[in-house]
């Protein structure tokens, strides 16, 4: 969702104009962002707590360093993120509105065709074609890319299928065995 998708939402839920809404969350961000400047945690209730993350400067600033220290000092330090921790009356509020349903839709690939199915498919390609690669199996056969190379790898292990392979990785391709 985008900031203006949200303070639409805001608004329309709301008894105040979108552009207070605007105001407020920006006097909020402004002061927060003062408040952790300052070395403070901010706890917003029901939402979380923030605190500001230090790490040290990239860049080699000449100053970082006082003449014969091996120290760095407070020059070389700097905010590089911002931590959150949400509120457990936040997470209880989102769970409680979160309706799970179960999707309709598996991601595992299955192939309609039984192994020995497969195995005569490559055979005919092959018998046509003079090599397959992983890609021509996946297209023949249904099955997931990661499925379909191990798979063949496996065919190509096994003399009785009559696939063997030649290459290496990407150049690997996979021909009837003489």
């Amino acid at each position: 969702m985008t900031f203006q998708q949200f303070l639409s939402l805001c608004h329309r839920e709301g008894r105040m104009d979108e552009s207070q809404i605007l105001s407020a969350m920006s006097l909020v961000s402004e002061k927060l962002a003062l408040c952790m400047a300052e070395g403070f945690s901010v706890k917003l209730d029901g939402i979380g707590t923030f605190n500001a993350k230090l790490g040290v400067r990239d860049d080699k600033l000449p100053d970082a360093f006082e003449e014969g220290e091996t120290s760095r000092n407070a020059k070389s330090i700097m905010v590089n993120g911002v931590s959150y921790r949400a509120d457990k009356e936040l997470i209880r509020n989102t769970d409680r509105k979160c309706m799970l349903v179960r999707g309709g839709e598996s991601r595992l690939k299955k192939s309609p065709f039984t192994q020995e199915e497969r195995i005569q498919k490559a055979r005919d390609f092959l018998n046509a074609h003079h090599f397959m690669k992983v890609p021509d199996y996946v297209r023949l056969t249904g099955l997931s890319r990661t499925t379909a190379a191990e798979e063949l790898r496996k065919l190509a292990r096994d003399p009785s299928t009559g696939i063997t392979s030649q290459g290496n990785r990407s150049q690997k391709v996979y021909i009837l065995r003489q």
